[in-house]
């Protein structure tokens, strides 16, 4: 798969971050998929089986499950694995059938190198957290196809990103649910309404807390936040559905591939997350993406694009559904939101503190060393504490997020 050079560094400030030109030459398309004992993951190799014409898995990694990693690559048999250390290589080695002997790749280098293989067309980009910026920015920078799920790798260097897939004419295909509607709702190929877009509306579908007063969020659980109304996520993410960083996060991942400014992208809650974003035109149109609460359907549009593949998933009965409600979010109790807001207009390095600060402070909630609301707290007292910084290249973010996440644990422990 070859890829045309799209646009010349001075326009790599506005518009949407890539090109979208993808060429397409009769054979299957070659897979790495990053993340794969995910849900994201998981997902996507659901969608390679349904079209096995279309799809050769090369390459598959995971971090710690080697378990179903080991069955995902009996399964597909790619050429390469990757996984978080060499304890867990010798234990995928071990798991995997006699007579398959696959490259195994281990850590971020290992990850980096698998997502800019030569053998590989399309790079499924689902590693939670930071972690998946280092890979991702590999396959920009290989000029790949990249199905982005890691949401963080926008939030931490938008702008590098940018830059890269200029220069090498990578394209970046959003598959986060709310930024896929929107890329749809634009017009898909060359998002020929995006110059017509006076706002972008990301809906929510507020979490487990929606309807618990203020009271009750002070006594939240880890078991309360993980579960989920509608999605089934990890945990990670699921809690931050609960706080609605995760909205937060879309917000900046929002303006940074659509090359808008904060002011033009909303929020509204949306319970039964069917219609999963809206463009609002110049003209007063409002143009919504509707579709099942399954991931499989943005996975299934980013990896047959710029074709729109079938696909057994079900479907909406609107008659059966009745009615679609939405509502303003709670941003008082609901914080995280306005943080991610504050966090983009303050610069880049912000949204660097900014998720790092609440990857520290969910793992520490969920370990049961910081409240509910202690999340906020912590991700609002490391951008206090951040006077900004220029951050050039991806070792500078990695070293700032480093920082952020010991100070974040430090902070909480003198709290508690």
């Amino acid at each position: 798969m070859t890829h045309s050079r799209i646009r010349s560094p001075e326009a790599a400030s506005s518009g949407y971050i890539t090109s979208l030109s993808v060429a397409d030459d009769g054979r299957p398309r070659r897979l790495a998929v990053l993340g794969a004992t995910g849900s994201i993951g998981v997902s996507a190799l659901r969608v390679a089986a349904e079209h096995p014409d279309r799809y050769v898995v090369a390459a598959l990694a995971g971090a710690t499950n080697v378990a179903l990693l080991a069955e995902q690559a009996a399964a597909f048999r790619p050429r390469a694995l990757a996984v978080l250390d060499a304890a867990r290589a010798e234990a995928l080695r071990a798991l995997l059938p006699a007579g398959y002997a696959p490259d195994i790749l281990t850590g971020s280098e290992g990850y980096a190198a698998m997502a800019g293989a030569a053998d590989v067309d399309v790079v499924v980009s689902a590693i939670v957290g930071a972690a998946g910026l280092v890979p991702t920015l590999a396959a920009v920078a290989a000029g790949k196809v990249v199905a982005l799920a890691n949401k963080e790798s926008l939030v931490l260097a938008g702008d590098l990103l940018r830059e890269t897939a200029a220069a090498t004419g990578a394209v970046i295909l959003p598959v986060d649910s709310e930024h896929n509607a929107l890329f749809q709702a634009l017009g898909g190929p060359g998002l020929p309404d995006l110059p017509l877009v006076e706002k972008l509306v990301l809906t929510a579908s507020g979490g487990p807390f929606r309807r618990k007063p203020r009271e009750e969020l002070d006594r939240a659980t880890p078991a309360m936040a993980l579960n989920h109304p509608t999605w089934a996520m990890g945990p990670k993410i699921s809690v931050d559905s609960a706080t609605l960083m995760n909205k937060g996060l879309e917000v900046i991942e929002a303006c940074r591939l659509y090359g808008l400014p904060v002011a033009m992208v909303d929020v509204v809650v949306h319970p039964q997350s069917i219609v999963h974003s809206l463009a609002q035109l110049h003209d007063g149109s409002l143009l919504a993406h509707l579709g099942p609460a399954d991931m499989r359907v943005a996975i299934a549009y980013c990896l047959g694009y710029p074709a729109r593949l079938p696909l057994s998933v079900s479907r909406v009965d609107l008659v059966t559904l009745g009615s679609l409600t939405f509502e303003a979010p709670r941003e008082a109790d609901f914080p995280c939101l306005g943080l991610a807001r504050r966090a983009l207009e303050a610069g880049p390095s912000h949204t660097v503190v900014l998720n790092a600060a609440n990857e520290a402070a969910v793992a520490l909630f969920l370990a049961g060393r910081l409240p509910f609301m202690g999340i906020p707290l912590a991700i609002a007292a490391a951008l206090d504490a951040h006077a900004g910084q220029p951050v050039p290249d991806a070792a500078t973010i990695m070293d700032l997020d480093a920082r952020v996440r010991r100070e974040t644990a430090a902070w909480a422990e003198v709290r508690a």
